[in-house]
């Protein structure tokens, strides 16, 4: 923008709608400063309706100014507010109307001005029109957010206390909710990513850890006190530090798109920690600004992802397109509900009453045209301008819906397999939601992977003594082919987990097994109550030195078969230093030491021991590609010695027979071929190995365990004994094929072939 463009901001004329019949005089805004009563208001070009939202440009004649577009359907007009600093407003009426767009070039408009949107049409629940303009609208375009949603009852556009609460929402409230909401802000479109260099990690090679960008930080002692919790602590030299030491390759980051903080919360006295309302899909969540909330938050967080990338580290994140932060019928009024209710939500035959397949309130409606495109515009906004590398959807079932049904050919699905930019990224489904037909593991279409929790129920279960056998769990440990070897699907479509952030912690899961959540204040009713978990004898924090060590083993072997399972591990920040959450498995609305990772823990051997093994696990799986195969296993004989790319064994040293998968047993091994690996390197040269054999023992008693001989090994070197509280970096044993070995009671060898 050159600098006489923005000399020629405005250029006269008084326009604009009047105010609102019955409220008080407008004092307008001039180029964003207070004008006293009766000063001229900025004209309204006509604009263009593209993009939507409100962005900076160059108008007519070289006049800099913003255009803003909204899409309202059914509307019958749109007022486009603007406010000062004072909070003082100027309502200038969009007039023009391009296919359902409202639109308007404000001349002298610059990045850093506050603007909403009023929107008139019927009143009529019961048809489920819900137009109300007395209530403030934030543009779902908007790129920034300032101020916080506190939800008084002016914010809601029915009476939200009124006596009958079973015909509350069709009472209109008229109260004017503008001094109550967050304002979208205009920001200025000033980079362009040239010096970014992304990592474009293969999926193969990924090791994902999913963390919350204010609890990964806040307690940081390391990271300056005004930067804790925010972006600009997550890009701090001391988080990365930890990141890089540990080898992940992405982080993937809970929701940071603006999100609300539910009634319910905010009544007793909590706030929505995680992240899973959202309300403005393009702006990052302001209260993770180090810089300023006018804007400030947008440059902030693209310098926290050029940070992780210039360290190899890629950005995925957690996005909630499903549902909004405005809940049913009885939630406020904060953007889509009063632009168009009809046209953005699903709404039942009854249409005062949503569709929720999410259990949140609402669902979108992707089916339609404005919604789809909606979501797929913030996809590629952030990929293309904030520079992330992918996406984790939260209940993806929902999005893949057409009118009811789960739709694996949904437009949701066939818009994003043909898009030049979304079909290249990392994409993560959910993939599951609520409702009926819902549960969709191992459904969705090749260039997605999945979330896989049957692979977490399976290890779990396998620890704790409650598998019947070992079916399941062979599945689960080889890539889960039975979920995804279909459609060109690899094993890296498989998403492996032990826990998530919704649930228990990994030390949770060996400490507890009942959730403790009363201080959610939902009397424990809320989170699961399918935890999969053992406590090891004792429920919660004891000081019993035998339970504590058996805790902390546990510890190790569920660590350890999470890195050399096939497929894409995550891990969630925290677990592997042991972090707890003292059996808060739904810890949501904990802004605080609950769910804020302990870097104290360090201090202590257990948790520094436990981020050794992970380190060196996580090493050992980018050493050696027979641990991340981009190929399923074929399990049959490559060459003349009968040896196989995969094989299961007993304790016994023989090959598992069918009769050996349907029997119960605490004991299997595995053995990867490292010489039988699919595919080439990038010069076309064939891909070898080291081989391994694995062995996970989870009985409570030592067995003697006979090592596979020739021709799978005539001798092994061990790598990895979880028995032991403290590993050597080479623990260097070796062992003869067919020698005996003892396997410690609930522990996890991993053997390599040493010839």
């Amino acid at each position: 923008m050159s600098s006489a463009a923005e000399q020629r901001a405005v250029r006269g004329a008084v326009g604009g709608a009047p105010g609102t019949e019955g409220q008080r005089p407008l004092h307008p805004v001039v180029n964003g400063h207070r004008g006293e009563p009766g000063a001229l208001r900025p004209p309204v070009w006509p604009g263009s309706p593209t993009p939507l939202g409100a962005r900076f440009r160059v108008g007519p004649d070289g006049v800099a100014g913003t255009n803003f577009a909204l899409w309202a359907g059914g509307a019958e007009s749109v007022e486009l507010c603007l406010f000062d600093a004072a909070g003082t407003e100027t309502r200038l009426a969009l007039t023009e109307l391009t296919h359902e767009i409202w639109h308007g070039f404000v001349p002298g408009v610059r990045p850093g001005q506050r603007y909403g949107f009023r929107v008139h049409g019927r009143w009529d629940p019961w048809t489920g029109a819900r137009w109300n303009p007395a209530k403030l609208l934030l543009d779902p375009y908007a790129r920034a957010v300032d101020g916080d949603f506190v939800l008084p009852p002016e914010v809601y556009g029915h009476v939200r206390d009124w006596p009958q609460q079973q015909v509350a929402d069709t009472v209109r409230d008229d109260r004017d909710s503008a001094p109550h909401v967050p304002k979208g802000v205009v920001v200025q479109d000033d980079d362009d990513w040239a010096d970014d260099r992304r990592p474009k990690t293969p999926w193969s090679d990924s090791v994902i850890y999913e963390l919350h960008v204010r609890g990964f930080t806040r307690l940081h002692p390391e990271i300056p006190e005004p930067l804790r919790g925010t972006y600009a602590g997550l890009a701090h030299p001391a988080a990365i530090g930890h990141l890089v030491r540990l080898g992940v390759t992405a982080v993937e980051l809970l929701p940071v798109h603006q999100f609300a903080h539910e009634d319910h919360l905010l009544r007793r006295g909590l706030r929505n920690y995680w992240g899973y309302n959202s309300i403005g899909y393009f702006a990052p969540h302001a209260g993770y600004s180090a810089t300023g909330t006018a804007g400030q938050q947008v440059g902030e967080f693209k310098r926290m992802v050029r940070a992780l990338h210039a360290a190899g580290i890629e950005v995925i994140l957690d996005v909630v397109y499903n549902h909004t932060a405005e809940a049913g019928e009885l939630g406020p009024t904060l953007s889509l509900r009063g632009i168009d209710n009809r046209g953005y939500y699903r709404l039942q035959s009854d249409a005062r009453r949503y569709a929720d397949y999410t259990g949140c309130g609402n669902t979108l409606h992707v089916v339609q045209p404005h919604v789809l495109r909606l979501i797929t515009d913030s996809l590629r906004y952030w990929v293309t301008e904030m520079g992330v590398d992918g996406f984790r959807f939260d209940l993806a079932a929902a999005l893949a819906r057409s009118m009811h049904d789960v739709d694996m050919l949904s437009p949701f699905l066939a818009v994003i397999a043909q898009d030049p930019v979304l079909r290249r990224v990392k994409l993560i489904a959910e993939p599951w939601d609520v409702g009926n037909g819902g549960y969709q593991v191992g459904s969705f279409p090749p260039l997605w992977t999945e979330w896989n929790d049957r692979y977490r129920d399976a290890v779990r279960d396998f620890w704790r003594g409650a598998l019947p056998d070992v079916r399941d769990l062979g599945y689960r440990l080889s890539g889960s082919s039975d979920l995804y070897a279909w459609g060109g699907r690899r094993p890296y479509a498989s998403i492996n987990f032990v826990t998530a952030h919704d649930g228990f912690t990994l030390r949770d899961l060996v400490s507890y097994e009942r959730k403790h959540n009363e201080a959610n204040g939902e009397g424990n009713r809320d989170g699961t109550n399918d935890n999969r978990a053992w406590n090891c004898g004792v429920e919660g924090e004891t000081d019993d030195p035998r339970i504590n060590a058996l805790r902390r083993r546990q510890l190790r072997n569920l660590l350890t078969t999470l890195l050399v399972s096939t497929g894409v591990p995550m891990l969630v920040a925290g677990d592997e230093m042991g972090r707890t959450q003292g059996g808060n498995n739904n810890a949501y609305c904990q802004d605080g030491e609950v769910s804020w990772v302990d870097w104290s823990l360090l201090e202590k051997p257990g948790p520094r021991g436990l981020l050794e093994l992970a380190t060196r696990l996580v090493e050992l799986r980018h050493r050696h590609p027979v641990l991340r195969r981009r190929a399923f296993f074929s399990g049959r004989a490559q060459g003349a010695d009968g040896l196989r790319d995969l094989a299961w064994f007993t304790a016994r040293g023989e090959e598992m027979t069918e009769q050996d998968w349907y029997a119960p047993t605490a004991t299997l091994g595995l053995y990867l071929s490292g010489r039988d690996i699919p595919g080439r390197d990038a010069r076309g040269a064939p891909v070898t190995d080291d081989s391994f054999l694995i062995l996970l023992h989870s009985a409570d008693r030592p067995e003697g365990c006979v090592l596979p001989g020739p021709p799978w090994a005539a001798s092994y070197e061990l790598v990895v004994d979880t028995s032991e509280e403290e590993q050597a970096e080479a623990p260097g044993r070796v062992h003869r094929g067919g020698e005996t070995v003892t396997l410690p009671a609930r522990s996890v060898l991993v053997l390599k072939v040493a010839g």
